[in-house]
């Protein structure tokens, strides 16, 4: 078997990231993986679409990138800012301009940076408390960053769903 039809958890450990942050990192590079796999060739036209009013593929490509750089913010106990804010209230929008690939190297770029904060956090702060949102919901460093992980690889799924119905309609 070749090691790129290995899922990333099956790869071993990626250098210089924390032995607790090791799931994580897999989850979010298996997450790239397959944003990039389930939307080759995706015709830009049905990015918008809805299947059974449900989201987007566009929305969901916009909504990984945009929650990862949330809770990466978060994790790093630091406010949102207003470019964030404004990102969050244009996930959903149609844009349709805005290129498949666009989307895709958008969400490749917020798991490098993921990645590259994860190799920079002491293994001795992941437990440290950090607040979420407007309402200060209390959380630590690793509950965000399993978090990130989680709730991308769950809308990677819902987008291969939303993707095989727009394919098999059109």
């Amino acid at each position: 078997m070749d090691d790129d039809s290995l899922e990333f958890w099956l790869k071993g450990p990626i250098p210089n990231v924390p032995g607790s942050l090791q799931p994580a990192a897999h989850a979010l590079l298996q997450s790239e993986k397959e944003l990039k796999e389930y939307t080759a060739n995706f015709p830009k036209e049905l990015l918008w679409a809805k299947a059974s009013g449900r989201a987007s593929v566009g929305f969901h490509m916009n909504h990984l990138t945009g929650v990862l750089d949330r809770l990466l913010t978060y994790a790093k106990g630091e406010s949102l800012s207003p470019e964030q804010f404004n990102f969050l209230k244009q996930e959903g929008i149609f844009n349709l301009e805005v290129e498949v690939t666009d989307l895709q190297e958008q969400f490749s770029n917020k798991v490098e940076e993921a990645l590259q904060l994860f190799k920079s956090i002491p293994e001795n702060t992941l437990l440290e408390e950090r607040r979420v949102g407007r309402k200060k919901l209390p959380t630590t460093v690793l509950g965000l960053l399993f978090h990130a992980a989680e709730h991308s690889q769950r809308h990677i799924g819902q987008l291969l769903v939303t993707v095989s119905v727009l394919k098999d309609r059109s």
